[in-house]
């Protein structure tokens, strides 16, 4: 029992840090199809629009399977509650923020999300917060704070406070998603779970655009479409499933900690190819990073 104990431990570990920088690379995408002519509301209709097929077809199968969900009435007021905060309202106003700040800043903004969660654990999970979270948490968003210190330092936009108040909205409405999802994962389980929910999203999303949008869906450029597209599969729908996985292993709380090396992620990617800067003081932040993520991963009992 141990050794499965164990195992499970560190499958959970492996899958938050995976589904964490692949999440995070989303952001270097949505820049970029910016520049491709898309506006907010549009690339967000485009994501749901090709992921929703897959998440469709993945919820038919499951129901199939075993018809019998064991929800409540209750519980299916909370697993629409979170897919529509979840996944349309918190990338809305994420994607709303991008257009206002650079990518390193939204990540940093966004990454604040792992202390709500262990304080929203607290407050309606009655969780317990241990010191070695604290300590974690802590570890984690100094490094993050060192990492970007550059970037905080330059920022002028005058719209960047607006852009940083929505990031930071998106953050807290992610947060009363993994929340929510701890429950329901372990009643249906990672599959049906997570494709319910982002079946809930997709329809929000697609709700929104027809009230809202007077552009075209068909008006763009090959390139805008790929970029759309790549945001769904590698942004979207695996990483949905992964991170769904590590909360069924590790719980919400060690999972969002865990997912603290997006960030740091982005630093090598935006490096790549956004061509920004890779300091001193990016790379310490870094390290602290990365030793916050060690004592989570080797924590007990978190």
């Amino acid at each position: 029992m141990n050794f499965l104990s164990k195992n499970k431990n560190t499958q959970g570990v492996i899958l938050a840090i995976v589904g964490a920088l692949m999440f995070s690379s989303k952001a270097i995408l949505v820049k970029f199809s910016y520049g491709y002519g898309l506006d907010k509301l549009s690339l967000l209709f485009l994501r749901m629009s090709f992921a929703f097929p897959v998440y469709l077809i993945i919820a038919i199968a499951q129901n199939r399977k075993s018809k019998s969900t064991g929800l409540s009435k209750k519980d299916w007021l909370v697993l629409i509650a979170i897919g529509i905060i979840g996944y349309y309202f918190a990338s809305f106003l994420d994607f709303w923020g991008l257009q206002y700040i650079g990518a390193g800043m939204e990540r940093l903004i966004l990454f604040l999300y792992p202390t709500m969660t262990v304080i929203l654990g607290a407050i309606i999970l009655k969780k317990k917060i241990k010191k070695v979270q604290v300590l974690a948490i802590a570890l984690a968003y100094i490094g993050i704070g060192i990492a970007f210190y550059d970037k905080i330092k330059e920022e002028q936009n005058e719209d960047f406070w607006f852009g940083a108040g929505l990031v930071f909205l998106s953050a807290l409405t992610f947060s009363f998603y993994l929340i929510g999802s701890e429950k329901l994962v372990s009643k249906l389980g990672v599959l049906k779970f997570t494709s319910y929910c982002m079946v809930i999203s997709c329809i929000a999303v697609m709700i929104h655009f027809n009230i809202q949008s007077d552009t075209s869906i068909l008006s763009y450029s090959w390139k805008a479409y790929t970029t759309a597209l790549c945001v769904a599969v590698f942004n979207t729908i695996i990483p949905s499933f992964i991170i769904s996985s590590a909360i069924y292993r590790i719980g919400s709380a060690k999972t969002s900690i865990l997912s603290s090396v997006g960030p740091v992620f982005v630093l090598i990617v935006a490096a790549i190819f956004l061509g920004e800067e890779i300091t001193i003081t990016k790379v310490a932040g870094a390290f602290v990073v990365i030793a916050g993520v060690w004592l989570i991963s080797k924590g007990k009992q978190l």
